[in-house]
């Protein structure tokens, strides 16, 4: 019988060092996108999917990140009082049910396998999403609810990739390919950061994933890889041949977070496709363009 997806797993454990000095005294996963910050974008998008249970792979410094989901008392008390009725509305849809965020701390930066490993207790032996909340998709449907769709039509693993140029592929997993179905394609290899004469193809994984427990008896094996690092897509590599395995070409746009560029081009479209805010970001970005 096919276990429901019920749990995702967010590693925010990384020091974000690419946005100091923002980031000296607060996680990169709070930079807000618009008015929401990264982590709640990736926590909305899981719960669109049926997600209700998440764990937070931490490090040191990242008590906000817990402290964003918490109940305000005070806040919410002083919004009642003003008749911030709408922005008390707000903090309230946004509200988690109470035990359904837990955390693990990773103490050492051994790589995104090392945190996924962090948090085997929590996976147990159920399906996993994982999130990385740098990667930021904007689309109709969230990228996690296509994915489980096509986890509960094949009952194995997926993964969602996007094309990069061939000269990229070293920053990359990439996807070997057999077997292509419209949007879906059937996983046959992994490789973390090939050089790009070495890549088996240009489908690179992006941070969304839907996996199958056993990928955490792989980890445990702790064999370090590219960077030296324990390396999640070397484990995901074990498993093919042993369940299904597809890669999910996703509708939508990716934006990259972690990078200073593609923050700012994600401020721009999450503005664009608020109808409150577009006709005004419309407005102001003539006074910028061909300047």
């Amino acid at each position: 019988m096919l276990k429901p997806l019920r749990k995702a797993v967010l590693p925010v454990a990384g020091l974000g060092t690419r946005f100091l000095p923002a980031t000296k005294a607060m996680p990169k996963e709070m930079l807000p996108v618009v008015d929401k910050p990264l982590i709640q974008y990736a926590v909305d998008e899981a719960r669109a999917a049926g997600i209700e249970q998440f764990c937070m792979v931490t490090g040191r410094g990242k008590t906000a990140l817990i402290d964003h989901f918490d109940i305000a008392f005070e806040l919410e008390a002083t919004l009642a009082e003003r008749g911030k009725r709408e922005a008390l509305a707000l903090l309230r849809e946004e509200a988690m049910p109470p035990g359904s965020i837990s955390t693990v701390r990773q103490q050492v930066p051994l790589g995104l396998g090392h945190a996924i490993w962090c948090a085997r207790t929590f996976i147990g032996d159920d399906p996993f999403a994982i999130l990385l909340p740098d990667d930021l998709v904007l689309g109709e449907v969230p990228c996690t609810a296509q994915l489980a769709q096509v986890y509960n039509e094949t009952g194995g693993n997926v993964v969602a990739v996007s094309q990069v140029p061939r000269e990229q592929t070293n920053r990359y997993g990439i996807l070997k390919v057999g077997a292509v179905d419209g949007v879906r394609v059937e996983v046959t290899g992994l490789v973390e950061k090939p050089a790009p004469e070495e890549a088996p193809s240009d489908l690179s994984i992006i941070g969304r994933y839907v996996l199958l427990p056993e990928v955490v008896a792989h980890l445990s094996q702790m064999e370090r890889g590219a960077g030296n690092e324990v390396q999640l897509t070397d484990a995901m590599a074990k498993m093919i041949g042993h369940a299904p395995f597809h890669g999910l070409k996703f509708q939508g746009r990716r934006f990259d977070c972690g990078d200073k560029v593609g923050f700012l081009e994600a401020q721009i479209a999450f503005s664009l496709a608020r109808p409150d805010l577009a006709p005004q970001v419309r407005e102001f970005l003539k006074n910028y363009v061909n300047s």
